[in-house]
């Protein structure tokens, strides 16, 4: 759900720029503050998995398709204020080097897919645990994962109502937004669940979900294993993904919006499409996309946590 330019107006698209901006600061003065120092490489490692994951397109209608959002994963596995900042990290290298979601909507996506994201993952998150009385981190993680695709397109629905660049029948186009992005939640859930799991099996108590002790080589190896994951998407599953318009674009096609969209500023960039303008194989714009996101994100993690004392688990 990458927005481009000119979908929405500059009044909203300044504002949302705003509430991202407010989202990624409070939440890097609170890794400032208390992130784990010792878990900056596993972070970097699930920035590029999120990365990787979103290029992989899966089949949800006909002519429809749906892609991973990460941030209730990134929430899961890293907590709020951590997650927040890497699926931010991710959006910014894809509207910068990849030409996926406008330059001047960054601030949007930012803002539907990372704060939206989490907040909704975390909130939702949180009801398992209160009905059954005990942790649930799969059955949380899960919820999160499937109700905060569908928020993040209420969202835009609602944005697209205040400030569209072309008049819709917006209550049909919110229906359909929120119809499909149910569905891609549904997939949004499996992924979860799955990594979710494959790092609670490897590195017990690494996940933030997760409240069993944690080994010191836990960080090591959960990095491991989601980096592993994240080749896999890149290399493997990148070529089967499906070619189908995603959720919003079919959508914005269906109710003729999608022209609005302005050329994007970087289009003739060789990674632009993922490889696909310059000719590149896309298995090697997604591995180069895995490394440049966590190799950014350790960096930016590190240069906020640095010269800072015995930080406790957040």
């Amino acid at each position: 759900m990458h927005v481009p330019d000119h979908f929405l107006d500059p009044a909203v698209t300044t504002t949302t720029a705003a509430v991202a901006l407010i989202g990624v600061s409070a939440a890097s003065w609170q890794v400032r503050q208390s992130a784990p120092a010792h878990r900056l490489g596993f972070a970097a490692a699930v920035t590029g998995f999120v990365f990787a994951a979103q290029m992989v397109n899966y089949a949800v209608l006909p002519g429809t398709s749906g892609h991973f959002l990460g941030a209730a994963l990134a929430a899961a596995l890293l907590g709020p204020w951590l997650g927040l900042l890497c699926v931010t990290v991710v959006l910014a290298v894809q509207a910068l080097v990849f030409a996926d979601g406008g330059l001047t909507a960054l601030g949007t996506n930012v803002t539907l897919m990372a704060v939206v994201g989490v907040a909704v993952a975390c909130a939702a998150g949180a009801v398992p645990a209160r009905l059954l009385g005990r942790p649930a981190p799969r059955t949380a993680a899960g919820l999160g994962a499937a109700l905060s695709v569908p928020a993040a397109a209420l969202v835009f629905s609602g944005l697209y109502a205040v400030g569209g660049t072309v008049p819709v029948a917006t209550g049909g186009m919110a229906a359909s937004m929120l119809g499909v992005h149910a569905l891609i939640g549904v997939g949004e859930a499996v992924i979860t669940v799955a990594v979710l799991s494959l790092v609670m099996a490897v590195a017990p108590g690494l996940a933030a979900v997760d409240a069993r002790p944690s080994a010191p080589a836990g960080a090591g190896r959960g990095a491991l294993g989601v980096a592993g994951a994240g080749l896999l998407c890149a290399t493997v599953l990148s070529a089967v993904a499906s070619s189908a318009p995603d959720g919003l674009e079919a959508v914005a096609l269906a109710y003729s919006f999608a022209d609005a969209a302005a050329p994007h500023a970087f289009a003739d960039a060789v990674l632009a499409g993922y490889g696909e303008t310059a000719g590149l194989p896309v298995a090697l714009a997604g591995v180069l996309g895995l490394a440049l996101t966590g190799v950014l994100a350790a960096g930016a993690l590190r240069a906020l946590t640095a010269g800072r004392a015995a930080p406790a688990r957040i």
